[in-house]
């Protein structure tokens, strides 16, 4: 089985979070889950839950932020990707220099130290220049940064299709197969 350790910070966006854990429930991974205490605020204000509603989904475990002690702090706990989603400005900026003060934090530094898949799903816009500078920086390190910017060609009516949109990106990148996504074929554009 998969595994995949999730972390939802303070970005407005928590809705990717969530559906990103139940795509990936759905689809057989185990995940290890991390909400900071600025997400969990998020969590309720934005979905009407707690993180704790999301331990009912099958194989999901939610860690507190505050355990460095915890599976997801150790690099020799093999983990197959980390995701950061949504990756806050202050998350970004501490991963990039290297502070590992909570568990969300350490988790995404032991991605980077082990080599592993890494993805941080920023949301908060306008960017400031140091949080742009850091995504720079650990995209040359080989982190996968995917904005959480969706996407209009598939013509969405709802909510779900923006989160969707999103989703399907990050699903991609860990070779999840999926349905909840468009995939551009080159005949939505009829040209003479």
């Amino acid at each position: 089985m998969p595994e995949a350790v999730v972390a939802i910070t303070g970005a407005s966006g928590a809705r990717y979070g969530v559906r990103l854990v139940e795509q990936l429930s759905n689809a057989g991974w185990s995940v290890d889950l991390i909400v900071t205490g600025a997400g969990e605020i998020n969590l309720e204000l934005e979905c009407n839950m707690k993180s704790f509603d999301l331990e009912g989904l099958d194989g999901v475990s939610i860690h507190s932020n505050s355990n460095l002690a915890a599976r997801p702090a150790s690099g020799s706990a093999k983990y197959d990707a980390y995701v950061v989603c949504p990756a806050s400005g202050t998350t970004i900026g501490k991963i990039a220099s290297g502070i590992s003060d909570n568990l969300a934090t350490r988790s995404a530094l032991v991605a980077i130290k082990e080599r592993r898949k890494l993805i941080l799903v920023p949301r908060e816009t306008p960017m400031s220049t140091p949080h742009l500078e850091a995504m720079a920086k650990m995209s040359s390190w080989g982190v996968v940064i995917l904005p959480a910017n969706p996407g209009f060609y598939h013509s969405p009516t709802t909510i779900e299709d923006l989160v969707d949109f999103v989703v399907a990106r990050i699903l991609d990148q860990l070779d999840v197969e999926h349905g909840i996504g468009k995939r551009w074929t080159g005949e939505e554009v009829q040209r003479d």
